[in-house]
């Protein structure tokens, strides 16, 4: 299962509280508390509740909001505050996002046509997938990811490609840290981790069953650019009563071969 709904980071620390970083004193360290704490969710927030989550004093996150509300970083409404437009359009300004998931969307609403079924396209972010495009089937998850969402890159499908398939400093640093047990399913042991990881390198994909949630399972192939390097994940996730992981591999492939040669021509 792929990042299930959730407000903000899924699974791992709550959004909704203060993030301590070693900038969260200056300015902008407090502008990004304050726009980070808006979860999935949250359609609006008080001021005194983003005060709370932050952590900052109420008088210094209204001088703040009320310049991000000027900016169009928030918009404020009845007295509460939410994420402005102007974010948005920032955010479809990323090149690297922009490109994969426009380049992916159309492979992937094949792929749910094929399958019935929800699929995903995520990419490393910390130490875990952030999710950049998801097309549903007609057999929708019953609580429904969301594009935006995160999970831990150990315990799904599309991390674990991530992992088998990129920078080896990147699986050291996963491996250095707890690994969260999401479901009592979820591999948290280190080695296990690492058997995992080489069959996934030996049959060319990653599969994970019911280790992001109880029955449901997913299948992922690592997405190649320009320079051979893994720069995403795409994955299938089903309920396990119905799924059919080697069905779901062989399609992941074929959809991977031409996803590589799309990326490679734009030079990802």
């Amino acid at each position: 299962m792929e990042a299930i709904a959730k407000p903000g980071c899924l699974f791992t620390a709550d959004p909704r509280e203060p993030h301590p970083t070693p900038d969260s004193n200056s300015v902008l360290g407090k502008v990004r508390l304050i726009l980070e704490v808006f979860g999935l969710d949250d359609e609006t927030l008080s001021l005194s509740e983003l005060a709370r989550r932050t952590g900052l004093a109420k008088a210094s996150v209204h001088r703040l909001s009320q310049e991000l509300v000027h900016w169009g970083l928030l918009e404020r409404r009845n007295g509460e505050y939410r994420l402005g437009m102007r974010l948005f359009e920032i955010g479809q300004r990323v090149p690297r996002q922009r490109i994969l998931r426009d380049l992916a969307r159309p492979l992937m609403i094949d792929l749910v046509q094929s399958t019935n079924e929800t699929v995903h396209l995520a990419v490393v972010d910390g130490l875990e997938v952030l999710y950049l495009e998801k097309v549903s089937g007609g057999n929708q998850i019953s609580r429904p990811s969301r594009v935006a969402g995160r999970m831990p890159l150990h315990c799904t499908a599309t991390g674990k490609a991530l992992l088998a398939f990129g920078r080896r400093a990147l699986l050291d640093e996963v491996m250095a840290a707890p690994l969260a047990r999401v479901t009592p399913r979820t591999t948290v042991a280190p080695g296990l981790l690492a058997q995992e990881l080489q069959r996934a390198r030996e049959l060319g994909y990653a599969a994970e069953f019911e280790q992001a949630r109880i029955g449901y399972m997913s299948v992922a192939i690592p997405l190649a650019g320009a320079t051979g390097a893994t720069v995403a994940a795409l994955s299938v996730t089903a309920p396990t009563s119905r799924a059919n992981a080697d069905r779901y591999a062989g399609l992941l492939s074929l959809v991977g071969r031409r996803m590589t040669k799309l990326l490679s021509a734009q030079e990802i």
